[in-house]
């Protein structure tokens, strides 16, 4: 079995409002050294695989029929082997 860590974040050229809401207030909290805030997703998925390389496999299509949108985000797949029966 494999956990893959999957994040998702906008494209670099699509706006994003709730980075930027997040960033204006973290400035007036007094964080001024912040100079841009984006705002994305983080999935785990459990995936029970022969090996790493199936398991990507099956993260990868999720990513890409369901869990990103692909026009407007990217996403990043990292996997590690768990003992079977470890999902939380």
């Amino acid at each position: 079995m494999y956990k893959a860590n999957i994040h998702i974040t906008l494209r670099p050229s699509i706006l994003d409002p709730q980075g930027k809401a997040t960033h204006q207030a973290l400035v007036q909290l007094g964080f001024q050294e912040v100079e841009q805030v984006r705002i994305g997703k983080y999935i785990e998925l459990w995936v029970e695989a022969t090996d790493a390389a199936e398991a990507e496999r099956v993260a990868r299509q999720a990513c890409e029929k369901l869990l990103a949108n692909p026009v407007m985000e990217d996403f990043t797949i990292s996997l590690e082997p768990v003992a079977s029966g470890a999902a939380g």
